[in-house]
C-alpha cells in the first residue's frame, strides 16, 4: 500500500450511476413508510422498490382512464397512497 494517494482527479457519487433513475429527497409520513418496509419486507424486495411500484400503478390507472399523460401531482400520491394503505 502506498503512503499516499493521489485523489485530484477524483469524482464525488456513485462509481456506475443508475440509468433511468434519479436520487432525491422526499418527505413521507412514517406510516406511510412503515407500510411499505412491511410489504416489502414479505415479498422480499426493497421499499423504495414497492413505493415505486405502487407509484406506477396508479400512473397506469390513471392514464388508462383519462389518457392523459401528465405528471404525477401531490394531490394523486396521496390517492394512490392511501389506496395501498386501504388494501392492507
Amino acid at each position: 500500500m502506498r503512503k499516499q494517494y493521489d485523489f485530484s482527479m477524483g469524482k464525488k457519487g456513485a462509481v456506475i450511476a443508475s440509468p433511468g433513475k434519479t436520487r432525491i429527497t422526499i418527505m413521507l409520513d412514517d406510516d406511510i413508510i412503515e407500510y411499505f418496509r412491511a410489504k416489502a419486507e414479505a415479498e422480499g424486495i426493497g421499499y423504495q422498490t414497492a413505493i415505486n411500484a405502487a407509484l406506477r400503478g396508479g400512473l397506469k390507472e390513471k392514464r388508462g382512464k383519462s389518457g392523459d399523460d401528465r405528471p404525477l401531482t401531490v394531490a394523486v400520491l396521496r390517492k394512490v397512497l392511501r389506496e395501498e394503505l386501504h388494501e392492507a
